[in-house]
């Protein structure tokens, strides 16, 4: 490690805090600019969010009685249209914007808003999204109580999070009322979640998912422009003339220079004046080379590895992908997204919602939870169910599943929950399906849990005296 070659890398060993309290701020205001003017990073985020909530990592109870879980996903289902403080959508469209922070930013801060009785909310809480910029990078000192203060998060003497302080106005929005230095606000950690990703240990504040790939996204954004605005002048000249009688204006011609020598306005077919004794050249603009694809295609997928996304889901190119390359690829990408779901979106945001929701509507008498103070824990179990998975090939995948259910590899809980939805819901859906059905008297080709026709079997033989047909024959499942 000391040889020759690696003489000159001397890296400074230096905490992860130390490296975002440093360029944190000069991190973020870069990482929001990119994804806001470079379409690859706009729809790699994009891409990040709808793949890790999509429409909704949804909570299923496990509370024993029937009747009461009932009444708790349907009040926690109408009070998911209540959840946002801003009112501008809905607790799973929360998680896409907590989703898409984490990719710009790499951290989100929640608020849980208690509110009064008289605001008319079936539970009275609500959540308020507060980017990281409010959260002051620079804050960093000795509370009055002796705690120590760590970019804007205060620490008890055994390192445990107390209090958050806030700054009062985001100190990037013009359209609030400015002040020089906005003002902090103190508020306890028990009324905050901080949402972001831990890379390493004793790490306190997120880093921009986005940021290994920051370099290469912003210089290649200035060569594409570049190279557009050089093809774009390039073909605005067709070529060059001389005039026989320099006085003579040409049709788009401006006036003369200094120098007698007019030029045409720069359009499509443009020709250049020249001076008398010229000879006439057409444009002959150089093209970007052979190596141009070849150079993007790298250079993106550098990209696409720094960011952790598959090829197509940055560049929406799939030219060179087929049915083996995208399975294999999409397996590894969903392994990372479910460490994301199941241990930074659940751990940090679900499951501190719904207890904090449980509780608040048990004490509003929203929800009549009898023995909740004593064992609120038997009351707070919940599954979470994230959105499921689009099949590669839905016919394989499903007779996949069938074998596996078949064979007691799994059980149809799960199945049912791969696809997103609560096995409870579906069951009542299809028991209510086939009351309905035998009220109409609808028949069709299968009725809920009975096999497909693949699997039907015939009750016997075709009797060999017969045309074989076995039109008398009785089908049996089996």
């Amino acid at each position: 490690m000391a040889k020759r070659r690696l003489r000159g890398w001397n890296p400074p060993l230096e905490n992860i805090n130390a490296l975002v309290a440093s360029g944190g701020p000069r991190l973020l205001a870069r990482a929001r600019e990119l994804v806001v003017t470079n379409g690859y990073a706009a729809n790699a985020c994009e891409a990040f969010a709808a793949n890790l909530v999509g429409d909704g990592i949804k909570p299923s109870s496990l509370i024993e009685a029937a009747d009461l879980r009932d009444r708790v996903q349907k009040l926690w289902l109408a009070w998911t249209d209540e959840a946002d403080a801003d009112a501008l959508t809905d607790f799973y469209g929360l998680q896409a914007m907590v989703a898409r922070e984490m990719f710009v930013a790499g951290e989100c801060f929640v608020r849980l808003r208690a509110r009064r009785p008289e605001d008319g909310l079936l539970v009275p809480m609500q959540l308020q999204l507060l980017q990281s910029e409010m959260l002051p990078f620079e804050k960093t000192e000795t509370a009055p109580n002796g705690n120590r203060i760590r970019c804007g998060i205060e620490f008890d003497r055994v390192g445990r999070r107390v209090a958050y302080h806030f700054r009062r106005r985001h100190p990037g929005d013009s359209t609030d009322l400015p002040v020089a230095v906005p003002d902090t606000i103190r508020v306890p950690a028990e009324e905050v979640l901080h949402i972001y990703r831990p890379i390493d240990a004793g790490q306190i504040r997120g880093l921009p998912h986005v940021a290994p790939a920051m370099v290469r996204l912003f210089l290649l954004d200035q060569y594409d422009d570049a190279e557009l605005d050089r093809k774009k002048t390039a073909a605005m000249f067709a070529g060059f003339i001389t005039k026989t009688v320099p006085d003579e204006p040409m049709m788009g011609e401006g006036a003369a220079d200094p120098e007698g020598a007019a030029i045409a306005s720069l359009e499509p077919g443009t020709m250049q004046v020249l001076l008398p004794g010229e000879d006439v050249k057409f444009s002959s603009p150089a093209d970007v080379g052979g190596g141009y694809e070849a150079f993007q295609y790298r250079t993106l997928l550098a990209v696409s590895a720094s960011l952790g996304l598959p090829y197509h889901l940055v560049t929406g190119d799939v030219r060179q992908a087929n049915y083996s390359s995208l399975r294999a690829e999409l397996v590894e990408f969903r392994r990372r997204i479910g460490q994301l779901q199941h241990g930074v979106i659940v751990h940090q945001f679900c499951r501190p919602i719904w207890a904090r929701w449980m509780e608040t509507a048990a004490l509003a008498g929203a929800l009549d939870l009898p023995g909740f103070a004593a064992a609120p824990g038997r009351f707070r179990a919940a599954q979470w169910i994230p959105p499921r998975w689009d099949w590669v090939d839905p016919l394989k995948d499903i007779q996949a599943q069938v074998l596996a259910l078949e064979a007691g590899i799994t059980s149809r809980r799960k199945v049912v929950e791969a696809t997103g939805y609560d096995v409870e819901e579906v069951d009542r859906e299809n028991a209510a399906d086939a009351r309905r059905s035998a009220d109409l008297g609808l028949r069709y080709r299968t009725s809920p849990g009975e096999a497909q026709g693949a699997r039907a079997t015939p009750a016997r033989l075709p009797d060999p005296d017969t045309d074989g047909s076995g039109a008398d024959a009785e089908p049996e499942q089996e």
